[in-house]
């Protein structure tokens, strides 16, 4: 009897073992042998050409492109160094300064304020300016086409100017926003930038 049972016994356990091998042994989710690596490495191929692109440069606009093309470049060192060609192209404009405004400006600005200056000097009237604080500069916008580098900067300064003609002295304190375009060939090896327009801002 004892025999029998255990004979029965016996073959219940192989029919639940047949039974779970029957269910984990399938392949169901994963497996211990599906690393993660091997998943991503789909995705990864994937991605390869747009990261790719990008270290190319391809599809840059604005900053980044010109970054981009110039790794040394440093919104804050170029912005320092636009308020100072700022604050000497006035000086320098309104001293009549051409030699100085020559290093600084386009050819196309460089004639507009020549012409402003002789019509002050044909009119015997001299001008001084004095800043009353540091003049403000902002990117405005930043641009790439082909070599040329384009920044516009937003300044805003308080100055006093005073002007002599044959009428007198006169003093006059200012506030202006103005809008300078600067430029600049990647390809050159001339760190300067070249002020190539001057627009009015507001405030």
């Amino acid at each position: 009897m004892q025999v029998l049972e255990l004979i029965i016994f016996a073959g219940l356990a192989g029919v639940v073992l047949y039974q779970l091998y029957a269910v984990l042994g399938r392949r169901v989710g994963r497996q211990p042998e599906d690393s993660p690596t091997k998943e991503a490495a789909p995705a990864t191929t994937r991605q390869a050409p747009s990261l790719e692109a990008q270290d190319d440069g391809v599809g840059l606009t604005g900053l980044p492109a010109i970054k981009h093309r110039d790794p040394s470049f440093d919104l804050s060192r170029f912005l320092a160094g636009a308020k100072g060609a700022y604050e000497m192209v006035v000086r320098a404009f309104a001293a009549g300064d051409r030699e100085t405004l020559k290093n600084l400006l386009a050819p196309n600005v460089m004639s507009s304020f020549e012409t402003a200056i002789t019509d002050r000097e044909t009119n015997g009237v001299t001008e001084t300016v004095e800043f009353l604080h540091p003049p403000r500069a902002d990117l405005e916008r930043a641009d790439l086409r082909d070599d040329m580098a384009s920044i516009t900067v937003r300044f805003l300064a308080e100055f006093r100017s005073r002007t002599k003609s044959i009428e007198g002295e006169a003093v006059d304190d200012k506030r202006t926003a103005e809008l300078w375009t600067f430029e600049r060939s990647l390809k050159s090896r001339d760190p300067n930038w070249t002020l190539v327009h001057v627009d009015a801002a507001e405030a």
